[in-house]
């Protein structure tokens, strides 16, 4: 591992460095503190697995002080379809239409406090496409997702498993404009983006999408998924691989979870890997 990927850990507050050892299963730390007490197990392949449903996960969640993933990837069904006409619409929208329709959009309350809507940044035929929970003050500002000091974690984060978010990377939000006092967006507030992310999604055609946070998830998803219960699985959106994993803001005030979101990164590294030809 080179010197800039060991500061970029580092900054994460992950030394000593996490590498990968042999297997999938294998993800251990060099010395103790850097482990979480409970560390969860990551799923050791990307095989199909079959429908989990919400409740066999939330019963899981209670019965297990660390729930411990699948044996291979879960895939739920996908987020349900928009038929309405303003959905149709959007279906249709190219890249420069689309940007304007979401700075433009008043579908919903969030609108009426905005400085300017976020649509999204970052390449536009990227592999991985990370889908956070809607704007913050800092991004309400620049109408640029993931600027604040949440956006500069994200960057160390993309930067320790090799990535930028200007190659082969494209960040987007669940919502596009920021939710009063940066709470969490209400789920009438999800939904009506949902075409806008759906459209963003089908415009890159990822490989693997990243969800930050319980709210990304539930646009992924289409449900309430407890991001502790779902770690280490694979979801799928309209058959792309989905995993879950904490919002840059949350390791902000939760030091030690960065270990974890360690783990899942390194997770998503393999599976990108498993499903690159030769």
């Amino acid at each position: 591992m080179n010197q800039r990927r060991d500061a970029v850990l580092r900054e994460m507050g992950l030394a000593p460095l996490w590498r990968l050892r042999g297997t999938p299963q294998a993800l251990q730390a060099d010395a103790p503190e850097a482990v979480p007490e409970e560390p969860a197990a990551v799923a050791p392949s990307a095989r199909e697995a079959g429908i989990v449903s919400a409740q066999e996960r939330q019963a899981s969640h209670r019965s297990q002080s660390v729930p411990a993933p699948q044996p291979g990837p879960v895939a739920l069904a996908p987020a349900a379809d928009y038929p309405d006409e303003r959905a149709g619409r959007i279906e249709t929208l190219d890249w420069d239409a689309l940007d304007a329709d979401i700075r433009a959009c008043t579908a919903c309350r969030l609108c009426e406090r905005r400085r300017q809507a976020v649509p999204g940044v970052g390449d536009r035929q990227a592999r991985w496409m990370f889908v956070g929970e809607g704007p913050g003050a800092e991004e309400d500002q620049r109408g640029e997702p993931f600027v604040g000091v949440a956006g500069k974690l994200l960057d160390a984060m993309l930067a320790a498993i090799g990535l930028k978010r200007d190659e082969g990377v494209y960040i987007a939000n669940a919502v596009k404009c920021r939710p009063p006092h940066n709470r969490t967006p209400e789920n009438d507030e999800i939904e009506a983006c949902q075409p806008y992310l759906a459209r963003q999604i089908a415009l890159v055609q990822p490989r693997l999408l990243v969800a930050l946070g319980r709210p990304a998830a539930r646009a992924l998803l289409g449900v309430d998924v407890a991001i502790g219960a779902a770690r280490g699985q694979v979801f799928r959106y309209r058959g792309t691989p989905v995993i879950v994993t904490y919002h840059p803001a949350y390791l902000l005030r939760n030091q030690r979870d960065k270990a974890k979101v360690w783990e899942d990164l390194c997770f998503a590294r393999q599976l990108m890997e498993k499903s690159t030809p030769g």
